[in-house]
């Protein structure tokens, strides 16, 4: 069984901050280059609109970290792979990043990790 993290709360303090100008929108849209790359070309298409922009659907970006992954580590997987490994293997970590490729948003959506049953 896989426990949840959800980032859903942070994610609505942190637009909330951008509405009302706390924060810059360019503080937030900010993705490293490896992670666009990523979204553009591995990355799943949601259904979610980019909360800042509006522009185009967040693409989903998984990532599988663990200690007994090894050369699997840290890799960019398919979510329904990244799940997988995640409940297969002890002590590892899927995490779920959404990723605006026009204005370069991008929040962590979901953390799942194995858990005893």
């Amino acid at each position: 069984m896989l426990a949840t993290v959800d980032y859903t709360l942070a994610k609505r303090a942190l637009l909330n901050d951008v509405r009302t100008g706390m924060t810059s929108w360019t503080d937030v849209c900010d993705a490293h280059p490896e992670l666009m790359r990523a979204a553009k070309h591995v990355g799943e298409s949601s259904r979610r609109d980019c909360p800042v922009c509006s522009k185009t659907k967040l693409r989903l970006v998984t990532y599988v970290y663990g200690d007994g992954l090894r050369e699997e580590n840290g890799r960019v997987w398919p979510l329904d792979v990244g799940l997988s490994m995640a409940a297969d293997r002890p002590g590892s970590w899927c995490y779920v990043v959404e990723v605006c490729v026009e204005c370069q948003w991008n929040h962590l959506s979901e953390a799942f990790v194995a858990r005893a049953v």
